[in-house]
């Protein structure tokens, strides 16, 4: 994500130190199994990060789906930190590029940057799914979220990100240590609340990126080339994020999983903040809006998308 070696070895050390914790957390724990303490710890963690992605980064941040107190503010782009996928100002210049230029050139991370065969779509896949983080286009937050530059809190919310980014990583650490008092404890909750989850928290938000652009149903209009999709199994452990082709067709909306049975947590999350005067001016679906944007006919195959995308 950052420019230069220095950037790249960074980027590189977030990507792969938490894969490569997932890797030892299968070898060590082939045969012995889970403790019910380090899954709920990381679970906890997975779901405080993971909204801070999803509700404080996403439909706060970037699209101004709602509007909360400053400590509210403040919190959720602390807890987005926890997800170390960087801080609030470049993740969210990021993804208003991406909307702009969606699966269209200047895209950040298309799954079609290299064309629409099978052979360019799976190599499109690597790109959009981890490629652009080394490569990927970069965007100005002088243009795409002076905003969020305006902001002093943001701007010292995104100042502090590497000490936040450490405490995500160290805290399950400390916590195992004073849980169980052993050394081997602190270094098992390190790597299930601290590793793991860190790596799949990723994986699942990149795959938002890439399989939640290829695989799935259209059932709404979005604008130009934009192919976002449906990919229902990703709903849960995604907090919702996974509903992309309403996201796309209303990026403004607070909601993405809009039809029934379509669950989606930050939604809900959000709807608790504003029950309790956290957040107001929610931008709730408008059911004209939402009728004007819905196809006869949702698209599953990728040959009929390439035709109306052409």
């Amino acid at each position: 994500m950052a420019p230069g070696l220095i950037g790249q070895a960074v980027t590189g050390l977030i990507v792969v130190g938490p894969l490569g914790g997932l890797v030892w957390a299968v070898a060590t724990a082939w045969g012995r199994g889970l403790s019910l303490m380090n899954l709920l710890v990381a679970c906890a963690f997975y779901v405080v990060a993971g909204h801070g992605i999803t509700v404080g980064y996403h439909r706060y941040l970037t699209h101004g789906g709602f509007k909360a107190l400053r400590p509210v503010r403040i919190g959720l782009a602390a807890a987005g930190c926890l997800a170390v996928e960087g801080g609030p100002i470049g993740w969210v210049a990021l993804h208003r590029r991406h909307h702009q230029f969606s699966d269209a050139e200047g895209d950040p991370h298309s799954p079609y940057r290299f064309g629409t065969s099978p052979l360019a779509q799976l190599r499109g896949l690597v790109y959009s799914h981890v490629g652009w983080l080394f490569s990927g286009p970069a965007a100005q937050p002088e243009i795409y979220a002076p905003d969020l530059l305006a902001d002093r809190d943001i701007q010292r919310i995104n100042r502090l990100f590497p000490l936040i980014a450490a405490i995500s990583v160290l805290a399950p650490f400390l916590l195992g240590w004073l849980i169980t008092g052993t050394l081997a404890g602190a270094l098992s909750m390190l790597l299930w609340a601290g590793l793991v989850r860190i790596a799949v928290l990723h994986h699942v938000t990149w795959s938002v990126n890439s399989i939640c652009h290829l695989v799935g149903r259209r059932p709404f209009r979005t604008h130009g080339r934009d192919r976002a999709r449906n990919f229902w199994p990703l709903a849960i452990i995604s907090m919702g994020e996974s509903w992309h082709n309403l996201h796309h067709a209303d990026p403004t909306c607070a909601r993405h999983g809009v039809d029934r049975f379509q669950f989606d947590s930050s939604a809900r999350l959000i709807r608790w903040l504003e029950l309790a005067a956290f957040a107001s001016d929610v931008r709730w679906p408008d059911q004209d809006r939402i009728n004007s944007r819905r196809r006869a006919q949702p698209l599953k195959s990728a040959t009929s998308d390439h035709t109306i995308a052409a």
